[in-house]
């Protein structure tokens, strides 16, 4: 657990609606800022292994958003999407990083934050993002394909299944949307995030966010469809739940679709293959004059 404990020595913490929000912050205090937004259950630990070539360009800011990660996980709560993105709004202002121009890289439940900090900008309201790097994730409710546990966790059953959940079963969630297996040390970090802060309880909660993919669609499609700036989307073909068939998707929605296709990846391509999503990734920036 060396890594995994480094990496909160190296944060710090800030206060979102009265709790503690760990984040991590790297790089140039003069480079682009490039917020990124991490996935379902995990948190921003999911960018280690991007972290160094990633400060190298950019001054680079992720936080464990509120009910994940070394987080306060309050129950109840009202978690929701909207409030993720109040979370990342007022951490770019805590460190007056607010009006200058932002850099989105997401993966997942990250993503769906983009899309809402997205829509925002469209609506003048928001960050003045100028370029966004999307992951695996459920961009669109219909091709959205949870596993399980997830299905469970959204039912009435949730609090029940959040309490029995053990990491076994954890484990073998993983490692099934995946399609390189994760290293056992990094699954138990991840499992160990998951329990900081009695974090199961606070899982049928954030589940939520299933529901709200589903009534803000509208909002949320246009979002990706209407950027004045550039989108690429880097997608692990051989997830089950956001891989092939949600990339056929993007395509008939957005256009221009710029996609780099993954094979043999799955749900967490960051950590499956990051070597991939870099190349793919500073292409796209390169490209743009991003760094």
């Amino acid at each position: 657990m060396d890594d995994l404990q480094q990496w909160r020595a190296s944060g710090d913490w800030f206060s979102h609606r009265g709790y503690d929000i760990f984040f991590r912050q790297g790089g140039p205090i003069n480079a682009p800022t490039l917020l990124l937004l991490h996935g379902f259950p995990t948190s921003s630990y999911d960018w280690q292994s991007l972290w160094q070539r990633l400060t190298n360009h950019f001054h680079v800011i992720a936080a464990d958003m509120i009910g994940f990660g070394f987080s306060s996980k309050p129950m109840p709560y009202p978690y929701s999407i909207f409030d993720q993105a109040d979370l990342q709004q007022a951490l770019l202002k805590t460190l007056q990083r607010d009006l200058q121009p932002v850099h989105l890289f997401s993966h997942d439940y990250g993503d769906t934050v983009a899309q809402e900090l997205l829509a925002r900008q469209q609506q003048e309201n928001g960050l003045d993002i100028r370029s966004v790097v999307l992951l695996n994730g459920g961009l669109f409710p219909e091709t959205h394909q949870p596993v399980l546990l997830q299905k469970l966790l959204i039912s009435p059953l949730g609090p029940v299944i959040a309490r029995l959940t053990n990491y076994r079963g954890f484990q073998r969630n993983l490692q099934r949307i995946c399609a390189q297996p994760l290293d056992e040390g990094l699954l138990q970090e991840y499992w160990q995030q998951l329990q900081y802060n009695h974090g199961s309880r606070a899982l049928p909660g954030l589940i939520r966010y299933m529901k709200e993919r589903r009534q803000q669609r509208p909002r949320w499609v246009a979002a990706l469809q209407h950027s004045d700036y550039p989108i690429r989307l880097i997608d692990g073909l051989q997830d089950p739940i956001s891989g092939a068939h949600m990339v056929a998707r993007y395509r008939q929605l957005v256009a221009p679709a710029d996609i780099v296709e993954l094979e043999n990846v799955g749900h967490y391509p960051q950590v499956e293959d990051p070597d991939a999503v870099w190349r793919a990734a500073t292409e796209f920036w390169l490209n743009h004059k991003v760094i």
